[in-house]
Parts: structure tokens; C-alpha cells; sequence
């Protein structure tokens, strides 16, 4: 998965190269999660809505994306369905189900959690 970081100081924005990082575990389930909080999505749908709720911090892949989706649609967090894009085409969309919502407010929690300890580790002398 790659990463563009974009800081913003006193609105000038400076451009840092786009470098290939590694999530966390569990970073892209949640943000699938997330992007499907709003309604239904195709995949690419999903893929797009990451970019702007992470302010373009990640870009999914499709090598990444899909065999995420198919584990969470195994999982029962997502279901799946199949249905016409905006360009008429067919596409597979996927909703978040109960057990998604569910899953989402424990890895919201569980990454609440993890980014404290971070900060305090980052502020420790």
C-alpha cells in the first residue's frame, strides 16, 4: 500500500514524495469499514472514498482491496451483491452489515487505543 503525506503549515502545502508503507494490521479493514458507513459502494467506489476520508494520506490498491473484501464478506462484516455502476457496467457493491458496525466500534476503540500509546512513546525522553 502507498502513503502521500501532504503537511499543511499556515496554508502552504509542501509535496513529499509518495513512499510504500505497511499498515498495521487491521488498518484497512477499518478503513474499508469506515467508507462504507455512508451507504453501499463498488469497489472502486470503496477505493475512492478512502482517499479523501484519509485527506489522501492512503491509496488502495486493488491488490490489497479485494482479497480484503472477500475475507470481511467471509468474515460477515460486509455483504456483497451485485449490481450497475454510474457507467452502466456491472459491479459487485458491498454494504456493512451488523457485525460490521460491530467490528467497526471495536477497531475504532482498539485504534483509539494504539494511537495514544504511540503518542506518548513519541513524547517519552
Amino acid at each position: 500500500m502507498s502513503i502521500n503525506i501532504m503537511p499543511i503549515e499556515f496554508g502552504r502545502t509542501y509535496s513529499i514524495k509518495p513512499e510504500p508503507a505497511t499498515l498495521l494490521q487491521g488498518t484497512l479493514d477499518l478503513l474499508i469499514l469506515k467508507s462504507l458507513v455512508a451507504g453501499e459502494l463498488h469497489g472502486l467506489g470503496i477505493s475512492r472514498r478512502i482517499k479523501p476520508i484519509t485527506t489522501g494520506t492512503f491509496v488502495v490498491k486493488p491488490g490489497s482491496l479485494f482479497p480484503a473484501l472477500h475475507r470481511m464478506d467471509e468474515e460477515g462484516w460486509i455483504s456483497a451483491f451485485w449490481g450497475d455502476s454510474e457507467n452502466n457496467r456491472r459491479a459487485k457493491y458491498y454494504r456493512l452489515t451488523k457485525a460490521g458496525q460491530k467490528q467497526l466500534q471495536a477497531e475504532t476503540k482498539r485504534w483509539g487505543r494504539i494511537s495514544w500509546a504511540i503518542a506518548q512513546a513519541l513524547e517519552a525522553s
